[in-house]
């Protein structure tokens, strides 16, 4: 019996044999690689800064803790200004 391929290597393939036979399948590859650029580099360096940055090792296992074990707040204005 033949060995079926895995769910991410066959949406791989398709997408892969998809993009090849379009007339514009590697403008549309570039762009998507041009995306992914702009969401995960440059909107994380300047948007989405790590909120524990200049803490050391015990001021952040303090700061998790403290954060863990008090009530449970769904105002996220509050949650962002802490």
């Amino acid at each position: 019996m033949a060995k079926r391929p895995g769910i991410f290597s066959f949406f791989a393939s398709l997408y892969r044999d998809g993009f090849r036979n379009m007339t514009w399948g590697k403008p549309l590859v570039w762009l998507i690689v041009l995306k992914l650029i702009i969401l995960f580099a440059i909107l994380r360096v300047f948007f989405f800064k790590p909120a524990m940055r200049g803490l050391s090792d015990q001021e952040k296992s303090e700061a998790v803790g403290a954060r863990l074990t008090q009530p449970h707040n769904t105002d996220t204005l509050n949650l962002i200004n802490d």
